[in-house]
């Protein structure tokens, strides 16, 4: 076990990635891992980890139970929850129950065993782990932030959503929503319950307790639930009411050195913590990282104190993502994470920072001692930072240094100054070279000089030349080395970085006169005295040269693979012997000693070749990726490996070498979880030993305290060895083949070599095992890359706020990168694979056997050789073909021919046609390409070179071989290349591409080209039929068809529409369809009672006088009706005018003519004109089933009419018109709207009729008939306002009157409310006066008209037989009886009534009681020509007017008088008179007997 860690950083963006038990531990999800922390006031230190999920830990939780503590649950992107035994380090239960990534998880405080999961698409899971049961529930179809279980109820869970709504959900009732809080306007970022179960009073706006508090609410138990929101506010919510109580903006605190901007909500997260014990308080995050503590109960705008206020630094510089609080001893801690990378201990009571636990984001690439200041490790990190730890802290055991200024990627090397103080040389991932001075606030010096690649190594020596020349004080005592992913090395000039760097191949070429290609550098090392520099190359090859020339000393060649670490042995030792010792390490897994004693102090003239190690090392299994000299023993070593482990340090003495020669590992460490990069040998305690990986991690482990001595064997990698076994030849033969075998520092290592690298033991970590790293212009993920493909090209960069440690957040998924990677991995095997040859026979003779490829040089020289004579060999063809390359143009167009018959018989057309073209025969290649459909852009564009017309013909076939393809745009703009716009119109407009025909014709052509109108013709008609109306409107009018615009907007058929249409039609000078459209739009909205807006519409068109005033009748009539009750809906707006007052209402109408719009009443000429107009507009007749407000439209019609008339002294049409707005009501049976007309346009009854007739012309025969029927109705309203008076309310309302002449009595149409409210006291004592005068009566009772009413229900009955005799007929159907009866029967008592043989029905009996057996269709045919006779034989003006039903009146006369006796007897003798001789259907006789009876 370690003794001191630095774990990976907590992951960003989850609502609850870290939990603390009551022991103490302080687990939190980091990658794909959870790392458990001891935590106490003083200090915190790492205890373990839980492995076991594949994807990015999402969520975790602890069990808050007793005897549970050491029970937790996690969930992750994989889609699995897992319940973990923290003692065991084993899951002891799981589920897969979603099916999305889950975004949170909580452990129920009430339920034990419960925990519940919510994911992305809003499914919520409940686990009950100790009986393995999941229950899953889906209450919004929304996305899942957070949740929280109540600790005071079981059952009810809180779910905070991306849309900012939480809901409060009852899980025992399958997921129910109790309440729906919404407040929040984004979303949902943590959820916290008070940990009191009751809702004490708090302090907030008076408004919000009051009604409440009245109510006893208070008390009332749920809790209070706390939230935090992306919004910028933290609000608390009343459970119980399901409301919220308070809402806590944020402050914005300016820190010292930090400028950090409110408004950018990309870097904010709201987390917060209710602390156990303090109901009151809530801790919140801030802006910048801040932690606030907000007081509830507090007045005033301050209700925040500040954590950590006390001294700069104590805050997080970023902001805090989870929060949780534990008791340990006697003091409240609350730990948080943040995007910072450090955990944080506070103390609750004096809200002071106890201590910062440093976490790393990325891998540990290098790890660095500095020999000036003891005890001080550099760290470079993967997440674009270097850390500084002074490991001698005695206060502070991780007290660590972040330096980030100016790196900007991946730090993959680092080199201290051996005598300079504080001076660190770092290389990174983009091949970048700096310098930092840590003890300044300086940014780094950048070298001008950049690698291609990464930088691998650092080192400082002594300077060669050229920067050695000069005196002494002109250069720098040590120069800076670099060793890049490309195979440079370069020198840097420590005091002059911006100079160029030089390239050390250039001076070892020159001294030692070497003229080939050196192998490609992998890494280097000075020995610490500086004389020597050994250099470590692709090859597996070491160069030891002597400083500072540069001489070669001596190659070794032991590695079969890339050099990845060299070092030589401290200089301090007591044997001289070992200074010179040299360890090598390379991917093939074994450790090599050399010693170079014998070179160096005794140099031959030439180099020597070294072939046989002083020791080799074996045990690793994987490939060496760094290892450090003890400095505290002689030739004692440690390496690291890929397989996971310290290869627990080699001892051996000199005299071994000489004596025993023994090799044996002292020990093994097994701490890390992934592939170990780097090491170091601590400076102070000998037995103490650092080490970074791949899994994020730094730790300090002890030699002593190991168990084990080598790594364990693994037997997977023995079958994944004896399995790919026999593709290590292949692969090694592809590297020497390749790409120059340089080191891949895409490799997500900084010893990465091939990927085929190796001891005969593969890795078994997957490609996918990359490293995630997240900070400002660092990689989503880490992704595998071949040798030799630029890492630039190939992985995206993303802001660090938006990419979370473990490479996924809630605004970078990492769904969506794992999607990318298996997109790119398909790429990367299609880069490996060689393209197809164009020249495949020829090609695939070089691979025959070695034999007969040096045959082929022996032919090649003999014919090139020949001199004239002959040979028996036709380079270019046949066996021969791939000597056409290496003689004369002959050859080389004979092998061209038989390579075009290959490609043509193989399909691949493309590569015939490059052959042609090769070979200059362009017109030949273009017509092959055309027969076979092959043409491409490419060869289109060399197509001018044979000629116009070729490249004509050309386009031509291209443009249809894309029609054929379906690229009709692109074939469209190559028929424009060759002038033929109206064939690319043509093309477009045939294929639906209006707007892109459009857009070329009108670039191309004139303007009043016809084609230009036919294709804004032909797509507005397309649009047209496809309901897109906006844009045909558009086309019309490009195309000066205006109307046809006009029309098309108006066919929706709303409001606004019809409004735009009437204007474009006034615009374009169509008065006459404006004016109809404004029509339409004006009764539309007149039937939605919106006068104001009607007026304005009509308003505009200056010829609609004549509506307009229709329209203000309308409205005042509707404002009076709706008074009476008449009118029930209320209108959207009304003009001031409009408004009810107590004078009469055709005066009023005047009035407002006159004052509003203008109308001079003196001026005949107007008048006349205006009573055209209004003759002009439809009134049509009234109908049952038209609608009120359409009635009271025709109603206004005829009052303005009226009015007109009145002005024009045209009293027999006022009358006339009169008559007809009083009897519409009548028409269609709305007795109430006939009373209210009637007492509106004649408010003195009879006398305004009288007045009326005075002012008739004497002998107007229609003139006195029109009047008559106005009298008659007047007087039909009163009696039954007389009758209703006197009459019984019970019999009335039950009973009323039968249908007489097909429409319906005040009774039956449902005017009950007619006995108290229609007629007030007054007007029914009017009505009475009225109704014992003699003549109100010989009005109604006219026996012309009731003549007239008995021949029309004769005609009409006789009619209804007939009709029931041929649909009888149809059906083939025996005719029923129904001679006496009506074809329907209004009222059910009456016809069960049975007949009376006494009283007046008798006459009726007799004439209609003849059976339906003797009635036959000729006969009933010739009863209604014989009536129709008779009814031609009356009057016209008799017909023409409607008159209310007399025999109606006599039954009700007749009802009067048995009642109320004042009718004189005249007149009963007279209406029984009439009801005997006109009252000839039995709906009336038992109606006459029901109520004289």
């Amino acid at each position: 076990m370690h003794e001191r860690a630095l774990p990976a950083s907590p992951n960003w963006y989850c609502s609850r990635c870290s939990d603390v038990n009551r022991n103490g531990v302080l687990g939190f999800g980091a990658k794909n891992t959870v790392y458990l922390v001891r935590v106490t006031a003083a200090s915190a230190a790492v205890i373990g980890e839980l492995s076991g999920h594949t994807e990015r830990v999402s969520g975790f939780a602890f069990c808050q139970h007793d005897g549970e503590e050491n029970v937790c649950a996690t969930s992750s992107d994989d889609r699995s929850v897992k319940i973990w035994d923290i003692e065991k380090k084993a899951v002891v239960a799981e589920h897969t129950a979603h099916q999305s990534t889950i975004t949170s998880i909580h452990w129920s405080p009430v339920e034990k065993g419960l925990v519940v999961s919510g994911d992305e698409k809003g499914i919520v899971v409940c686990f009950w782990h100790g009986r393995n049961d999941t229950h899953s529930f889906f209450p919004e179809p929304r996305t899942i932030f957070c949740l929280a279980c109540s600790p005071h109820n079981e059952n009810h869970v809180a779910v905070g959503y991306k849309d900012g709504m939480i809901a409060l959900i009852d899980i025992s009732k399958k997921g129910d929503v109790i309440h729906r809080l919404r407040g929040h306007d984004e979303e949902i970022h943590a959820l916290v319950w008070c940990p009191e179960p009751k809702e004490e009073d708090l302090y907030s706006r008076p408004e919000d307790n009051t009604a409440d508090a009245a109510n006893g609410l208070a008390q009332v138990g749920g809790g209070y639930l706390a939230s935090g929101s992306r919004d910028q506010t933290v609000r608390i919510w009343s459970t119980a009411r399901g409301k919220g109580v308070m809402t806590l903006k944020l402050p914005f605190l300016k820190r010292r050195g930090a400028g950090v901007d409110p408004g950018v909500k990309e870097r904010l997260w709201l987390t917060v913590h209710w602390p156990k014990g303090r109901p009151s308080q809530v801790v919140s995050s801030c802006f910048g990282g801040e932690l606030v503590v907000w007081d509830l109960t507090k007045s005033g705008k301050q209700k925040w104190t500040l954590l950590g206020s006390s001294a700069d630094g104590q805050n997080h510089s970023r902001i805090v993502f989870n929060m949780s609080s534990v008791c340990v001893g006697d003091r409240e801690l609350l730990i948080s994470t943040s995007m910072d990378r450090e955990i944080k201990c506070w103390d609750l009571a004096s809200l002071e920072c106890c201590w910062t636990l440093p976490t790393l984001g990325g891998f540990v690439y290098s790890l660095s001692f500095s020999p000036v200041a003891t005890g001080c490790l550099a760290l470079g990190v993967g997440d674009s930072m270097i850390r500084v730890w002074n490991t001698l802290s005695i206060h502070n055991p991780y007290d660590t240094k972040t330096y980030w200024q100016s790196i900007k990627s991946k730090v993959t090397a680092l080199a201290w100054h051996p005598v300079k103080e504080g001076s660190l040389a770092f290389g990174t991932d983009d091949g970048k070279v700096g310098i930092y001075e840590v003890y300044s606030n300086k940014p780094p010096q950048i070298s001008s000089t950049y690698h291609r690649r990464t930088v691998y190594s650092l080192d400082w020596g002594p300077p060669i030349p050229p920067l050695s020349f000069g005196g002494s004080g002109d250069k720098p005592s040590y120069s800076l080395y670099s060793c890049g992913g490309e195979g440079v090395i370069f020198q840097h000039d420590s005091w002059k970085l911006s100079e160029e760097a030089s390239n050390i191949d250039k001076l070892i070429r020159d001294t030692n006169n070497i003229k080939h290609k050196l192998s490609p550098h992998t890494d280097l090392s000075w020995k610490p005295d500086g004389k020597v520099l050994a250099v470590g190359n692709e090859d597996g090859s070491i160069d030891v040269y002597e400083a500072p020339s540069l001489k070669l000393l001596c190659t070794i060649q032991q590695h079969h693979k890339i050099i990845n670490k060299l070092r030589w042995h401290h200089q301090h030792s007591d044997q001289p012997e070992l200074h010179c010792l040299l360890a090598s390490g390379s991917s093939n897994a074994l450790v090599f000693i050399h010693d170079l004693r014998s070179v160096i102090e005794s140099p031959s003239e030439s180099p020597v070749l070294i072939t046989e190690a002083f020791r080799s090392l074996s045990g690793h299994t994987n490939k060496i990726t760094s290892l450090a000299w003890s400095p505290h023993h002689d030739a004692r070593l440690v390496t690291v490996c890929y397989d996971g482990t310290a290869q627990a340090m080699f001892s051996f003495t000199f005299k071994q070498v000489w004596d025993v020669l023994k090799e044996e590992p002292v020990c093994n460490y097994r701490g890390h979880s992934g592939r170990l990069l780097c090491v170091q040998w601590s400076p102070v305690d000998p037995d103490l030993v650092w080490t970074g990986a791949d899994d994020f991690s730094v730790q300090e482990w002890a030699v002593s305290k190991q168990e084990h001595a080598r790594p364990p064997k693994s037997r997977r990698r023995v079958e994944l060895e004896r399995k790919k076994a026999p593709q290590k030849k292949a692969k090694k033969k592809k590297k020497a083949a390749g790409k120059g075998g340089l080191k891949t520092e895409e490799n997500e290592s900084p010893m990465g070599e091939e990927e085929k690298g190796g001891s005969g033991v593969d890795e078994v970590q997957s490609d996918d095992e990359g490293e995630d790293e997240e900070k400002e212009n660092t990689t989503v993920s880490a992704i595998t890359i071949p040798a030799g493909v630029s890492k630039e090209t190939t992985v995206e960069r993303c802001p660090a706020e938006k990419v979370q440690n473990g490479g996924k957040s809630f605004l970078v998924i990492k769904k969506e990168v794992k999607e990318e990677k298996k997109r790119e991995k398909p790429d990367l095997s299609l880069k490996k694979r060689k393209p197809r040859s164009m020249l495949p026979l020829s090609t695939s003779m070089d691979h025959r056997p070695k034999e007969e490829l040096q045959q082929d040089c022996l032919t090649l020289a003999a014919v090139r050789h020949a001199q004239g004579e002959s040979v028996d060999c036709v380079p270019g063809s046949g066996e021969h073909i791939q000597l056409g390359l290496f003689t004369d143009r002959e050859a080389l167009c004979r092998m061209f021919q038989e390579e075009e018959d290959s490609h043509v018989e193989a399909g691949h057309y493309d590569s015939m046609m490059y052959l042609r073209l090769w070979k200059g025969d362009l017109i030949g290649a273009l017509r092959m390409a055309t027969e076979k459909g092959e043409l491409t852009d490419h060869l289109l564009s060399l197509a001018p070179m044979a000629g116009y017309q070729v490249w004509a013909r050309t386009v031509e076939a291209y443009v249809k071989q894309l029609c054929l393809q379906e690229q009709f745009l692109k074939a469209a703009s190559h028929l424009v290349s060759i002038h033929k716009i109206y064939e690319a119109l043509i093309l477009l407009k045939a294929h639906q591409f209006y707007r892109e025909a459009i857009a070329l014709a009108k670039a191309r052509l004139q303007p009043d080209d016809p084609a230009l109108k036919d294709l804004y013709m032909s797509w507005a008609a397309v649009l047209e039929k496809d309901g897109h109306y906006t844009t045909a409107a558009k086309c019309y009018l490009a195309a000066d068809a205006s109307f046809d615009a006009a029309k098309v907007i108006a066919k929706k058929g709303d409001v606004m529409s019809l409004k735009t249409a009437a204007n474009l039609a006034k615009l374009a000078g169509e008065s006459d369809l404006s004016h109809s459209l404004s029509l339409r739009c004006a009764k539309e909205l007149m039937l939605s009672q919106d006068w104001l807006a009607a007026q304005d519409i009509l308003r505009t068109q200056d010829t609609l006088l004549g509506q307009r005033l229709v329209l203000c009748v309308s409205e005042l009539l509707t404002q009076r009706l709706s008074v009476t009750g008449v009118v029930s809906w209320n209108s959207a707006s009304s003009h001031t005018w409009s408004k009810p007052t107590e004078e009469d209402f055709l005066p009023v109408v005047q009035r407002v003519w006159q004052s509003e719009f203008g109308l001079a009443t003196g001026d005949l000429d107007q008048m006349k004109a205006l009573h055209q107009q209004l003759r002009a507009i439809e009134n049509p007749p009234a109908t049952a089933s038209m609608p009120i407000k359409q009635l009271l439209t025709h109603v206004a019609v005829d009052v303005a009419l009226s009015v007109v008339s009145q002005l024009l002294g045209d009293w027999g049409s006022a009358v006339e018109e009169v008559l007809r707005a009083v009897t519409r009501g009548f028409e269609v049976g709305h007795f109430s709207l006939m009373a209210e007309m009637s007492q509106l346009l004649l408010p003195q009854g009879l006398d305004s009729v009288a007045l009326c007739k005075q002012r008739l012309l004497q002998g107007d025969e229609r003139s006195l008939v029109v009047s008559q029927s106005l009298e008659a109705f007047v007087c039909y309203q009163l009696l039954y306002k007389s009758w209703w008076k006197h009459s019984c309310g019970s019999t009335v309302t039950a009973h009323g009157i039968e249908c007489t002449n097909g429409l319906q009595t005040p009774m039956e149409n449902g005017d009950t409310n007619h006995e108290t409210e229609t007629a007030s006291q007054s007007e029914a004592q009017a009505a009475e006066v009225v109704g014992r005068s003699e003549g109100f009566w010989k009005v109604l009772l006219s026996e012309p008209h009731a003549n007239l009413q008995a021949t029309q229900r004769v005609i009409k009955d006789i009619q209804s037989r007939v009709a029931n005799l041929v649909q009888q007929h149809s059906r083939h159907q025996e005719p029923q009886p129904s001679l006496g009866t009506q074809p329907q029967t209004h009222s059910t008592d009456l016809a069960e009534e049975p007949d009376s043989s006494e009283g007046p029905g008798d006459l009726h009996n007799k004439q209609s009681s003849s059976p339906a057996d003797t009635e036959t269709f000729p006969v009933l045919v010739a009863q209604v020509g014989e009536h129709q006779k008779k009814l031609a034989a009356l009057p016209a003006l008799l017909k023409k007017y409607p008159f209310p039903d007399v025999v109606e009146c006599c039954i009700v006369l007749l009802y009067v008088d048995k009642h109320c006796g004042w009718i004189p007897h005249h007149l009963r003798e007279e209406a029984t008179s009439l009801l005997v001789k006109y009252g000839t259907t039995d709906a009336l006789h038992k109606a006459w007997r029901r109520f004289t009876s």
